[in-house]
């Protein structure tokens, strides 16, 4: 008999959670080469989108994701 062990992740933690399944899987899916070009566009997107200041709520978060998936794609 095997019994699986999962782990409980908080309800405030689960954004980030789900955020780093969806990059693993963008990863898995299309490689770390392609993932480290999406992030490198999604950076740039996210920095020319934030030269407004209404922009700056779409594209701070769009160049952290990019970040992430770089940095996914390198590691």
């Amino acid at each position: 008999m095997t019994t699986e062990k999962r782990s409980h992740t908080p309800w405030f933690l689960w954004p980030f959670v789900a955020l780093w399944k969806l990059l693993a899987t963008i990863v898995e899916l299309t490689g770390r080469f392609v993932a480290m070009l999406i992030g490198i566009v999604f950076i740039v997107i996210g920095i020319i989108v934030s030269l407004t200041i209404v922009g700056a709520i779409v594209g701070i978060p769009l160049a952290i994701i990019g970040l992430l998936l770089f940095l996914r794609g390198i590691f």
